[in-house]
């Protein structure tokens, strides 16, 4: 395998017109990369609110795609599982363009395998982040039983300084660094998602989840969370519930969520909710390189 194997292109349209029936076919591993490459599509260059242009990458042999990447400032880097070999490969073809990345996000394996690479390649010295994620997608669902006293509720355009409050809410309590409000609603990975508030009988919203939009049959539960003062209720499980319902009911076929492998009460909780492993997930960041982006 040659390290030009991997085909580079700033053309959002041209990557999805070489990859898109490779990413459907394992729509759970490869949530990252769609999602991302739906957003540029959608918003243009200017969906990771950062400076230059997203960049994709395909990696194609024998009439074939094996692998993706997908590059955008600040949102660092995503790849497809891959091979030691293959990640080798991407990160010398990388390097030699004069690339610098600040991490990489993708399965464990494969984020290991390209941090290790990447380490050979420029001199970087990984680090892998504390935070532990595993990929999960719903099997048959299961509603808890007994629902907590309430309803959902689908937040709506008239509802954006409620959607906001909510979502600072949980950037702050993930430790998540994002400014919003109306004027930088619309370039933060919020602004695509449908939210679901729970709200008590008497109207007093508990807990929010959101959904992604509809890639490729799948839809990515994103955004959950309670304040820490009304946990215990049962209201995170009945909310993500309600949104996996309307996932399943929007036409997703797969329905996937993240979770932080620290919190052993929501992993718990997802699982009796129907949801099934796919794979464990990491994050290592890279020293600030030298290098400029080529």
């Amino acid at each position: 395998m040659r390290p030009e194997d991997w085909h580079l292109t700033e053309d959002v349209d041209e990557f999805l017109v070489r990859a898109g029936d490779f990413l459907r076919s394992r729509p759970g591993p490869h949530v990252m990369q769609s999602t991302w490459a739906e957003r540029v599509r959608v918003r243009g260059a200017g969906a990771s609110s950062g400076t230059g242009a997203p960049v994709f990458g395909v990696l194609e042999r024998a009439g074939g795609v094996h692998a993706t990447f997908y590059r955008l400032r600040p949102h660092g880097f995503g790849v497809s599982p891959l091979t030691p070999e293959w990640a080798d490969c991407l990160a010398a073809r990388l390097a030699a363009l004069g690339h610098s990345l600040s991490r990489v996000s993708a399965d464990h394996g494969t984020a290991t395998a390209f941090a290790a690479a990447w380490r050979r390649h420029t001199g970087a010295t990984p680090r892998l982040r504390d935070t532990r994620l595993r990929l999960y997608r719903l099997g048959t669902l299961t509603p808890p039983e007994p629902m907590p006293a309430g309803r959902g509720r689908v937040l709506g355009e008239d509802d954006l300084e409620e959607v906001m409050f909510w979502c600072g809410e949980f950037a702050a309590a993930v430790g998540e660094s994002v400014a919003l409000d109306a004027a930088t609603w619309a370039g933060t990975r919020f602004a695509d998602k449908r939210f679901t508030l729970w709200e008590t009988p008497d109207g007093v919203p508990v807990s929010i989840a959101g959904m992604n939009p509809l890639i490729g049959g799948q839809i990515q539960v994103d955004v959950v969370y309670t304040p820490a003062r009304l946990r215990g209720h049962g209201y995170a499980g009945a909310v993500t519930a309600e949104v996996s319902r309307a996932a399943l009911a929007a036409g997703a076929r797969d329905v996937v969520l993240f979770a932080d492998l620290s919190n052993p009460t929501s992993n718990a909780l997802y699982q009796r909710l129907g949801y099934r492993t796919l794979t464990d997930w990491a994050v290592y960041d890279f020293p600030r390189a030298a290098l400029e982006a080529g």
